[in-house]
């Protein structure tokens, strides 16, 4: 679908989109000294306060609900900031345009279902409002671009991104794991939406936000999106990802904004070194293809001797040799693993084909 994209923010320049604020809005006098302690730093795009909350369980904190539009109102005329909330069905997208909200958000869970998508796309016919949608919960590339395109086709032109990790089952230091690759194929499939990362739900803590952040900016992300809490400890939901404006200032400053790119003259040995990354990269697909001919002169040799395709102890043997001489070369072990498995299972499709056919 070809897409005329608008920016949710202009961003001052010499930094990125900075978007901050409470997980929820808890009491009107909490919302008002997070959002004046904010607006202080004079570095804050969009103030963001979750007023209903998609739990996981009933009977957990579920937002106050309609009530905390006006504490956002409020925000906007007292702080000059302006104000964004998270909506999920119409009427949070009905009773936000009311209360004008300036920019809305999608959340994780009401991405992954595309009958909740479609009804706030839906409610959204005619509105200019811009919308920000998060990944979903689960490693769906396609969820996250049926997103965008039932959102624009509703009319919205100013949309962008937010990336906010995703499930995973196991153990692992984020909340939600960052699967930066699939954030950068979205950004590539989509180059004209702004993205922002939301560090506290990747985290899930408080030590880890920096660093985040930071990675994202390196990647070319267009800025952050932080749990901000006056009181952290307190806070009814996601405390231990939350942090103080004090804390979250200090952030900011330590964060270093990346040049997309730079002149000709400071490219010339950039390109020289994708040149030959470029070169070894044609010779790493063609020796990935001359092993696909290998194995499948081994499909011909099983089809021929009825032998199994998949030889356990063989792959075993690969596996560890292969993770060595990884190793040897700086290669981490979860690298080694997934381009070996990735290679195992198309020589397993080969030779597959080749004992059916047999």
């Amino acid at each position: 679908m070809d897409m005329q994209i608008k920016k949710v923010i202009t961003p001052t320049p010499g930094r990125g989109v900075v978007i901050a604020g409470p997980c929820s809005a808890e009491t009107e006098g909490q919302v008002m000294q997070c959002a004046k302690d904010l607006a202080k730093l004079n570095q804050v795009d969009l103030f963001r306060s979750g007023i209903w909350k998609p739990r996981t369980r009933p009977g957990s904190f579920e937002g106050v609900g309609k009530e905390g539009l006006s504490w956002l109102k409020r925000v906007k005329e007292e702080t000059g900031l302006r104000t964004t909330t998270e909506v999920a069905k119409a009427s949070h997208v009905y009773d936000c345009l009311k209360a004008g909200i300036d920019v809305l958000w999608l959340g994780a869970r009401t991405t992954v279902n595309p009958f909740s998508v479609q009804e706030v796309a839906d409610a959204l016919s005619g509105a200019d409002v811009p919308i920000m949608i998060k990944n979903p919960i689960n490693p769906d590339l396609g969820l996250w671009i049926g997103a965008v395109e039932r959102i624009y086709k509703a009319g919205i032109t100013r949309i962008g991104l937010i990336h906010r990790g995703f499930s995973y089952h196991g153990e692992t230091i984020y909340r939600n794991v960052p699967r930066w690759q699939m954030a950068i194929e979205m950004k590539r499939r989509f180059p004209d939406l702004q993205m922002v990362v939301d560090n506290s739900h990747i985290c899930g803590n408080r030590h880890m936000l920096a660093e985040v952040a930071q990675e994202a900016l390196n990647l070319n992300y267009d800025g952050v999106m932080t749990e901000v809490h006056p009181r952290p400890d307190e806070a009814w939901s996601d405390a231990a990802q939350q942090i103080t404006p004090q804390v979250f200032g200090e952030l900011l400053q330590n964060l270093r904004l990346r040049k997309p790119t730079v002149d000709e003259v400071e490219m010339e040995p950039l390109t020289e070194l994708r040149r030959q990354i470029d070169e070894i990269d044609a010779d790493l697909i063609g020796m990935i293809g001359r092993r696909m001919k290998l194995s499948d002169q081994i499909g011909e040799f099983k089809a021929e001797r009825n032998i199994a395709v998949l030889q356990s102890d063989r792959w075993e043997e690969v596996i560890t040799e292969a993770s060595k001489k990884g190793s040897a070369h700086g290669l981490s072990e979860d690298f080694m693993n997934a381009y070996l498995r990735a290679i195992h299972q198309e020589s397993i499709d080969h030779q597959d084909a080749i004992v059916n056919r047999g």
